[in-house]
């Protein structure tokens, strides 16, 4: 069974912890939910960037945790 994980990264690429554990997840939606729920959390905690695998293979990212600045 495939396992999707999350790389937390600095906005440099470089690897940080995370300021939340991840559990391991068994699919993408599990995991995307996951980020979704903690992304704040993972940004204050001092990630910039997340990228998803499927155990070793590169899904998508690096994708920011900073939300868009928009002026109303």
């Amino acid at each position: 069974m495939a396992a999707w994980t999350w790389r937390f990264e600095k906005s440099d690429g470089t690897e940080v912890q995370p300021a939340v554990q991840p559990e391991e997840f068994t699919t993408q939606g599990d995991a995307e939910s996951w980020i979704g729920e903690h992304w704040r959390e993972l940004a204050d905690g001092g990630a910039d960037q997340v990228t998803l695998f499927e155990d070793a293979t590169l899904i998508y990212g690096p994708m920011s945790l900073h939300a868009e600045e928009t002026q109303a």
